[in-house]
């Protein structure tokens, strides 16, 4: 017998909740705020909104389903199953905080606050929570895929990202590697830089535009949806020893970017989730593409 569905609600923490840990009490929190010309009111709306949005979308899990909740601090202790429909309840980051433990489970995007989140892959209210669960399970229902990118290290420790995956020193140090596509002869060039940085066509909105805009690149951003990844090497510096041949390009289907590590530890991570990250030492190589995993995002 199958499982009944499971709604798998992922949220984060308010600033609201935040503020209470560090300060204690509302009154605390109030005043810490008011001292930095600030109103907790506002602060506590917003709260409330993610709270009712919360209870609403949680009514709405059909009575035969099962369900539970996970906070994005949980996410790389949590245990996502193949009968799971995510409902990521919050912002756009917290979809993408959330990918990368998927594995083609449909996600639905509830949007906490309409008007202040951009509402890119959170685009439904609460709601629509009922339908949209629904048409997640339906033959045929409407969802896009969308492009991820992943690393795979040497010794297979790999790495998922919806947005985008940084390779790069800990710190502000400079990182040493050897740079090249898969499949090449050789070694690769041998670069000194502050990373680099591999990003998909969600990602074009963020990170990964702003470097695209500081190159004045010609290379066409790509699309959600499209399989191919851009990617930029950051402050790559020139010497004797090192080059800067290589500090961009773009990833089609099939084709990978490769790094061998020449220092004594570079981090990778994905989405800004630097606590969860990849850690390769000297020698050590990684592979960058197309991930066969989309994010199925219900429309």
């Amino acid at each position: 017998m199958s499982l009944a569905p499971r709604a798998v609600l992922v949220h984060r923490r308010t600033e609201y909740e935040e503020l209470l840990a560090r300060h204690g009490t509302h009154g605390q929190a109030a005043f810490f705020l008011s001292s930095r010309g600030r109103s907790v009111d506002e602060v506590l709306r917003r709260h409330d909104r993610t709270r009712q949005a919360l209870r609403e979308v949680a009514a709405a899990v059909p009575l035969t389903w099962r369900s539970t909740r996970v906070e994005r601090a949980d996410l790389d202790r949590f245990l996502f199953g193949p009968e799971d429909v995510v409902v990521v309840v919050g912002q756009d980051g917290l979809v993408a905080n959330t990918a990368k433990y998927l594995r083609g489970q449909p996600v639905v995007g509830i949007d906490t606050d309409p008007g202040r989140n951009p509402g890119i892959l959170v685009r439904h209210r609460s709601a629509d929570t009922a339908a949209l669960l629904h048409a997640a399970i339906a033959a045929g229902g409407l969802a896009e895929e969308l492009t991820m990118v992943e690393a795979v290290a040497d010794d297979t420790q790999r790495l998922l990202a919806l947005n985008e995956i940084y390779l790069g020193p800990p710190g502000h140090q400079t990182a040493r590697y050897r740079l090249g596509p898969e499949g090449e002869e050789g070694p690769g060039e041998a670069q000194a830089s502050s990373g680099v940085l591999v990003g998909t066509g969600t990602g074009a909105t963020g990170w990964l535009r702003s470097l695209w805009l500081e190159r004045g690149s010609t290379a066409e951003l790509p699309a959600p949806c499209e399989r191919r990844l851009l990617w930029f090497v950051r402050e790559a510096w020139p010497s004797p020893a090192t080059g800067t041949s290589r500090v961009s390009g773009e990833l089609g289907q099939g084709q990978g970017l490769r790094l061998t590590v020449e220092t004594d530890r570079i981090v990778v991570f994905g989405d800004g989730m630097e606590a969860d990250a990849l850690e390769l030492t000297w020698g050590q190589s990684i592979r960058l593409g197309i991930a066969e995993t989309s994010l199925r995002l219900v429309t």
